[in-house]
């Protein structure tokens, strides 16, 4: 057990950096944003939350091609892997540019989604930031989860950290004006993101073209003599969008907790996104753990071994609940520390304060779901994802979270309270699933 432990966390530890820089940027997003005014702030918690949907969408579609190149890998099958990749890219891609069009459609209807009319001047400059920058996200994705899957957790690790401390600086120079900058407030933010988002997209694609160890993958990407066959782009397709849509329905729920926020006024919208960035400092952790148990668990497949699935999903469990522990540790000890660094208005800051027993809460929640969301997603065997989360996320969690802020009068303390029914409720189904299917000794990855 030790050695498995020990092997999920070297594993986990690349991918928890480059999540514990991307916080740092966000901390950084909102401490400048919420310095300058506490109307960018509750613009930007609009807009983040409502763009973390198709974020997270785009990023669980990419999440299909980890069961699939980790089963490869685990039998040295690198020729096919660069054809997987090669698929599993022209996907993510056309994701992009969908999730595109759909935000785009969406902007024309922000006058009519009940948020303070003050903050629309705000807004709309930094959405139209964000859409241009989808597409970008999702060519990073891909590659990103073609190097986890190859056990190479390390190299989109030092590239977020390397656009992270661009990304700080350009927030620095372009919010306040700095260095004979204009003074941009919120849209610099998004300026200096969409740079850096581009920026990681071309670095990770010269990697896999450019570097010689990537030269077997390459090599099968490029060959033509390798097409792509209506089965591939099936099985590509087929791991990748039940992911996608339960990333993007759990994205869902929280940026429709955010829009029921906006109802309750500027200060409350405000005091949600400080609470949504501090719980990131916790979930960046489960993502990275949950990440390390998909590829651990695909290679058990790719090997025939059920039994080695189950091993390695309850040891990543044992580490995810070590970490959850600290992460609630750390928000009830030093919440007022962290919530200080995001804005001087008394008024936020007490708001934020009253929400540090709901937001510990829901981190056992959120650590059992994406446990077993990812033991599921290394399986291949994704299908059941797609209702669970819909039912827990959506059905459950949105109900809950307007019944208990408004016909309840629990106002935003509802609405963080809700986030443990939906999470609880998600995790123990896909506990269930994983349960059932590792109960056979061979792996059903067949859609």
């Amino acid at each position: 057990m030790l050695r498995r432990c020990l092997s999920i966390l070297s594993l986990a530890l690349p991918v928890m950096i480059s999540q514990v820089g991307n916080i740092v940027v966000s901390f950084a997003d909102n401490i400048m944003v919420g310095k300058y005014t506490t109307e960018a702030l509750a613009a930007s918690s609009f807009c983040v939350n409502i763009f973390n949907v198709v974020i997270i969408c785009s990023m669980g579609f990419s999440y299909g091609l980890t069961p699939l190149i980790g089963m490869l890998f685990a039998t040295k099958k690198h020729s096919d892997i660069g054809l997987t990749m090669r698929a599993g890219l022209i996907a993510n891609i056309c994701v992009g540019i969908l999730l595109t069009g759909i935000m785009g459609v969406g902007y024309f209807f922000l006058d009519h989604m009940g948020q303070p009319v003050e903050l629309l001047p705000i807004i709309k400059p930094y959405y139209l930031i964000c859409l241009a920058s989808l597409v970008f996200l999702s060519v990073f994705n891909a590659f990103a989860q073609w190097s986890y899957a190859v056990r190479n957790t390390a190299m989109p690790m030092w590239i977020l950290l390397s656009c992270n401390v661009i990304n700080i600086a350009g927030n620095y120079v372009l919010i306040y004006g700095h260095f004979g900058a204009p003074e941009l407030g919120l849209t610099g933010a998004g300026i200096s993101t969409l740079m850096v988002r581009i920026l990681a997209a071309v670095i990770i694609t010269a990697i896999f073209f450019f570097k010689k160890s990537n030269a077997p993958y390459k090599n099968g990407f490029c060959n033509k003599a390798l097409p792509i066959t209506r089965q591939l782009m099936n099985k590509v397709i087929g791991t990748s969008w039940p992911v996608a849509l339960q990333m993007a329905f759990e994205a869902s729920a929280f940026s429709g907790c955010a829009i029921f926020a906006g109802w309750l006024g500027t200060i409350d919208l405000a005091a949600y996104q400080i609470i949504v960035v501090v719980s990131s400092l916790g979930f960046c952790i489960y993502y990275s753990i949950g990440t390390a148990i998909a590829v651990l668990v695909s290679n058990e497949v790719g090997n025939g071994s059920m039994a080695g699935c189950r091993r390695v999903s309850f040891d990543g469990y044992a580490v995810m609940l070590f970490f959850a522990a600290l992460a609630m540790m750390v928000f009830v000890c030093f919440s007022k520390q962290f919530m200080g660094m995001f804005t001087d208005d008394a008024a936020v800051l007490m708001t934020a304060q009253s929400l540090i027993f709901p937001l510990a809460l829901y981190q056992l929640g959120d650590a059992t779901q994406v446990t077993f969301a990812n033991a599921l997603r290394g399986t291949s065997h994704v299908m059941p994802m797609l209702w669970i989360a819909f039912v827990s996320y959506v059905v459950v969690g949105l109900t809950s979270s307007w019944i208990i802020a408004f016909p309840c009068n629990m106002g935003l303390y509802g609405i963080v309270l809700s986030f443990s029914i939906s999470l609880f409720l998600a995790g123990g189904l896909f506990l269930h699933f994983f349960l059932r299917l590792t109960k056979h000794a061979t792996p059903a990855i067949t859609h």
